[in-house]
């Protein structure tokens, strides 16, 4: 694979006019500058596109959709057109510290390793903490992902040279956890960086926080995209929803 830069930074944005601004700071506070960034934009009707639009960086490059596609589709968009040997990913309302970058890649270069992923921060839109941090479990594989999933999408990076690039299944509001399911394949384990080098802004009105709905998407991911029996499904759907009351600090 011929890279023409180190890394590309892949985001999909769909009305997230109140935070983008910040995350676009985020990204360009980073102390490893070798990157592209691919923003692609999913048919938003806010001003959206206009705040993307100031940020005069030529290492940014705005993708616009006419039509709404969701999540995985942008994202592939931006995975097709992705020149980078790394692969890193961040949502359009959360921040990286400004070493999140450089402590991902140095690590997988000193441990030859293919993908990482690390801690990170919990906090409310206006960024105020409101649950301590999360702290990212070492060597996970597709087993233990059954269960649930640890690795938070703007926490993860991988080597594309290694691995080949890793499209997004379209799975209604779980592309997600089913894309890292398919890399889990490929890598075996994750690896896990024990700092919080990413803020990860709880939204209130984000469809995560519909407990139901995530419950009947995440039954038919096992059900559905992975082709288990029911009663796989049913027990795999159920240690799911206890380990999100776990991680959330509910029970």
């Amino acid at each position: 694979m011929n890279n023409l830069t180190s890394v590309s930074i892949i985001t999909a944005n769909f009305n997230s006019a109140n935070f983008i601004g910040d995350t676009i700071e985020s990204v360009l506070k980073q102390t490893y500058t070798d990157w592209e960034w691919i923003i692609i934009d999913d048919c938003s009707t806010d001003n959206s596109v206009e705040i993307i639009k100031k940020y005069t960086d030529n290492r940014i490059k705005l993708i616009v959709l006419e039509k709404n596609q969701g999540a995985a589709i942008a994202r592939n968009y931006g995975l097709k057109s992705a020149c980078g040997r790394y692969i890193a990913f961040i949502d359009s309302d959360d921040l990286w510290l400004p070493n999140a970058l450089e402590k991902r890649i140095n690590f997988l270069k000193q441990n030859n390793e293919k993908a990482v992923y690390t801690s990170y921060k919990r906090v409310d839109e206006n960024l105020n903490p409101c649950l301590a941090d999360f702290v990212a479990e070492d060597m996970v594989s597709y087993k233990r992902l059954l269960f649930n999933c640890p690795v938070f999408i703007s926490t993860l990076i991988y080597d594309s040279n290694k691995t080949g690039k890793i499209y997004f299944p379209d799975v209604h509001k779980r592309e997600d956890y089913a894309m890292i399911l398919n890399l889990s394949k490929v890598i075996g384990k994750f690896r896990a960086l024990n700092l919080p080098l990413v803020i990860y802004r709880i939204r209130q009105n984000s469809y995560s926080r519909n407990k139901w709905l995530m419950l009947k998407l995440q039954f038919l991911v096992y059900y559905k995209l992975l082709k288990l029996p029911l009663y796989k499904s049913l027990y795999y759907t159920t240690h799911w929803v206890i380990n999100g009351l776990k991680k959330y600090k509910l029970i």
